[in-house]
């Protein structure tokens, strides 16, 4: 025990020593976080809208006047022809096109469906769905006002009356993210994304240093088992990541205002689990190279990318084909996903994350065992 301690202290006093490593390891961490919550932000607010308005009547108006006040859309300009939507729409002064045909106001006073068209730009796909979704929205708004008023006319007409067992009302209610704030989905992921970086890539390259500066021989000669050479390595990394998580987690909670519903210590002990395959793999990674750019390209390029892609972090598995959905379970960073968005968004406690907690458990074993025997080897 006396000698893994020692081993482990070293690490501090190698780490310390190394003035470059400090920022790395905690100042880093934040500023990815920073500017990965800032811009992992999918809600489109003030999109630049033409108005080209061929009926110019009240009501014609009032529709115009709901899309402004809504805040999703921003009127940067009026045509009179629809020819001229594609110069707008070119040169990126608009991005959406509100098309109001001739008898709009005729077609609503006589009750008849009037017509409305929106034209986006589908170059930028995303902003364009959300911004037909949101146009949408409105439209369906205003035609529940058509409705309300045509049966309004009618009950007075028919002098009838209608009861609560007549009509039926749905009453929409969304829980966990009520506002529907992209952030809330995408700054956590951001979270497990900086601690597997931190982990995975320092506990590679930090191995691999020993062998270029030439310490690895030294320690070899050493009485040092290689079970306690192996902990004492990763052992100051995995409190690094405990340490950048708290940090991190002030960070997410304070300033980006994502609650935390659910346990803090919970959210260390299922974090402890998780850096085991992050710090598994980088040992792994490190018995395969032998230089440190090669640890930080194999890290990123082979791992780490795949892992982001594949988790559900920021893409739904259910939109994958089956058989990558199958590949998913063998990303440990999808179990992460779970737990993470589950402690913060929702509350969710051990009785509902423990297959998750199980599947890392046993991930972490797996990763740690198969790169500590490969890595007794290379030392053998």
């Amino acid at each position: 025990m006396d000698i893994l301690l020692r081993v482990i202290i070293k690490e501090f006093l190698q780490l310390r020593r190394d003035k470059s490593m400090i920022p790395i390891l905690f100042i880093a961490p934040v500023l990815q976080l920073l500017a990965f919550g800032y811009a992992a932000n999918t809600d489109v607010n003030e999109i630049p809208m033409l108005l080209v308005d061929q009926d110019r009547s009240s009501e014609s108006r009032t529709l115009v006047d709901r899309f402004v006040g809504s805040g999703y859309f921003d009127l940067v300009g009026s045509e009179d022809s629809v020819d001229k939507i594609d110069e707008w729409l070119l040169d990126g002064h608009a991005q959406v096109a509100l098309v109001i045909g001739a008898g709009f106001g005729r077609a609503v006073a006589a009750g008849h469906p009037p017509s409305v068209q929106m034209i986006a730009d589908g170059s930028d796909s995303s902003s364009a769905v959300v911004g037909l979704g949101y146009a949408s929205r409105i439209i369906m708004a205003r035609n529940k006002d058509f409705i309300r008023a045509r049966l309004q006319r009618f009950l007075q007409a028919t002098k009838s009356t209608m009861t609560a067992g007549d009509r039926v009302e749905l009453v929409p209610r969304i829980w966990y993210n009520p506002d529907l704030k992209s952030r809330w989905f995408y700054v956590p992921a951001v979270l497990a994304m900086v601690l597997m970086i931190v982990t995975m890539m320092l506990s590679a390259m930090g191995i691999v240093r020993e062998k270029e500066i030439g310490t690895m021989e030294q320690l070899i000669v050493t009485p040092i088992g290689s079970w306690q050479l192996i902990i004492g390595k990763l052992l100051p990394f995995a409190i690094i990541g405990i340490v950048d998580l708290l940090v991190i987690v002030g960070v997410t909670v304070l300033h980006f205002g994502v609650p935390l519903r659910g346990s803090l210590m919970l959210l260390i002990f299922l974090t402890t689990l998780f850096l085991l395959t992050t710090l598994g793999m980088g040992l792994l990674v490190s018995t395969i190279v032998s230089t440190q750019q090669q640890a930080m390209l194999s890290s990123a390029f082979l791992v780490m990318i795949p892992m982001v892609y594949l988790s559900g972090l920021i893409f739904p598995i259910e939109n994958m084909p089956k058989a990558i959905q199958y590949v998913t379970y063998a990303i440990p960073l999808r179990y992460y996903a779970t737990i993470i968005r589950g402690i913060f968004l929702k509350g969710a406690g051990m009785d509902v994350l423990w297959p998750e907690a199980l599947s890392l458990t046993a991930f972490g074993i797996a990763l740690i065992s198969l790169a500590a025997a490969r890595f007794r080897k290379r030392l053998d």
